[in-house]
């Protein structure tokens, strides 16, 4: 398969993993397609979770559903213009998530067939972890196609 014809899905939170994970993922494949991709969980299921203890609620009006999913349209456009500056052809994607990050993930990266999805990892520790597992750790194990997790970049490895 040529490079023109490949599809890179990269997740993108803005966090400094996902934005090691761009760059990581520039150095093996720039000059490929790719579709940064920001999923976020509507504020509806964010309260439902809430509800649940695992989350502390915000405002759950469409108004703030709006004013979130503008934010996280413009964190995939930002995710984009990182992954633009190593090399990819990138274009940004916003997905709410309807059950789950990860399985909005592993969704996009079939209705794009992606070649390779492209994730930083993101701790969770201790219970939280138990009970919800990474989405990283999701996407690896759910996904149809392969999968590249980037770890986090080591702090003593980065310039004073």
């Amino acid at each position: 398969m040529e490079a023109a014809e490949t599809t890179i899905l990269i997740a993108y939170d803005g966090s400094d993993d996902a934005k090691a994970a761009i760059a990581f993922a520039g150095t093996l494949l720039a000059g490929r397609r790719a579709v940064v991709l920001t999923v976020w969980e509507p504020q509806g299921m964010a309260s439902a979770r809430a509800s649940a203890g695992l989350m502390m609620t915000i405002d759950d009006s469409p108004v703030a559903d709006e004013a979130v999913g503008e934010a996280m349209r413009q964190l995939a456009e930002q995710g984009a213009e990182l992954a633009r500056q190593v090399g990819f052809d990138a274009t940004p994607r916003c997905e709410p998530g309807a059950l789950a990050v990860w399985s909005s993930i592993v969704e996009v990266a079939d209705d794009v067939r992606a070649t390779l999805i492209v994730t930083g990892t993101r701790g969770l520790g201790g219970v939280k972890s138990l009970l919800l597992g990474s989405t990283s750790d999701r996407v690896l194990h759910h996904a149809r196609r392969p999968v590249l997790v980037v770890p986090a970049p080591d702090k003593s490895d980065l310039p004073d």
